[in-house]
């Protein structure tokens, strides 16, 4: 063991099946879908939230089925796509205003 190492283990397979990602890929939308349904965007918010534990039951199955690296991955991109619709939508509201 390196001595700069963390006593933490974690867990490092990679997933390289179909079936896997597709695991992975089901879960996430799972957790997300709960997540839009209680009106929070970034993952791990839900804790903050009236009631602390909803979509504990996702996020375990997410963490369980995805690679840390494609959670983290996820996770930035839910947020990024939505900061990228709001902007969208007050571009098209600007184009539109403009044009009358």
């Amino acid at each position: 063991m390196w001595p700069f190492s963390s006593s933490k283990t974690e867990n490092t397979t990679a997933i390289y099946t179909r079936e896997d990602r597709t695991k992975c890929w089901e879960a996430r939308d799972q957790y997300f879908a709960c997540l839009d349904s209680i009106g929070v965007l970034k993952p791990g918010d839900e804790l903050k939230t009236a009631g602390g534990g909803a979509c504990s039951k996702e996020s375990k199955a997410y963490e369980q089925n995805c690679a840390k690296s494609w959670i983290e991955y996820f996770n930035q991109r839910r947020v990024i796509a939505e900061a990228q619709k709001d902007r969208l939508a007050q571009a098209n509201t600007q184009a539109a205003n403009a044009t009358r």
